[in-house]
């Protein structure tokens, strides 16, 4: 009986605590977003209506991506971008910020777009992110490399490798699952990883 109990308790502690950390989380995100336009429309309305808040910036992102996609907008927006770019406090804020989320774009051409296992003679298979692929020239020719992002801490902090194309080969994981799987320390990975070279080649990994 007391194992039972036990078995159940765990079991339930790690279904309830994530549930919980994601509901109080996105409480707290809508608190917040609805809190910077509420008052505004309570004063207008002379009542307090929830939700207008988070309406409002919905529709004002949208706004403004309906106005990046467009070819004046975006001028305009590069523009304005550059005279902000311009203060020293808000550029040291804004520019690795709009580099990070640039990052897990869609629209992005390099950034976190594949997920990448490198041959590191002495780790071992390094997983990361590929961010840039270019070519080197040490005096016999052109090189192609690949920049390979490693994320140390949380996503934000890691090392750049930078290695040879063929040490590098693409696994069957999505970016958005190896985003879990570093948040996870690991434990997100598929019990069989397929993995594709450079030269077509595939392999299999057991974990």
């Amino acid at each position: 009986m007391l194992q039972w109990i036990r078995r159940s308790f765990i079991a339930g502690f790690f279904v309830t605590v994530p549930l919980v950390i994601s509901v109080a989380a996105f409480i707290w995100i809508f608190r917040l977003i609805d809190g910077f336009v509420g008052p505004f429309y309570a004063a207008w309305l002379k009542r307090d209506v929830p939700g207008l808040g988070i309406l409002t910036t919905a529709l004002l992102v949208l706004l403004v991506g309906a106005l990046a996609t467009n070819v004046i907008g975006k001028r305009f927006l590069q523009r304005t971008e550059g005279y902000l770019l311009r203060v020293p406090v808000f550029r040291t804020i804004y520019a690795p910020v709009k580099q990070l989320v640039v990052a897990f774009s869609p629209d992005n051409e390099y950034g976190f777009k594949r997920v990448v296992l490198v041959e590191d003679s002495a780790r071992g298979l390094v997983l990361g992110f590929l961010t840039r692929e270019f070519s080197v020239d040490r005096g016999q020719g052109p090189e192609s490399m690949i920049a390979v992002y490693v994320p140390t801490n949380h996503l934000y902090l890691g090392d750049v490798i930078i290695c040879p194309l063929d040490r590098a080969s693409y696994p069957d994981i999505t970016v958005e699952q190896g985003i879990r799987i570093f948040l996870t320390g690991g434990m997100a990975l598929p019990g069989r990883i397929r993995a594709r070279r450079g030269d077509d080649r595939v392999g299999d990994f057991r974990v």
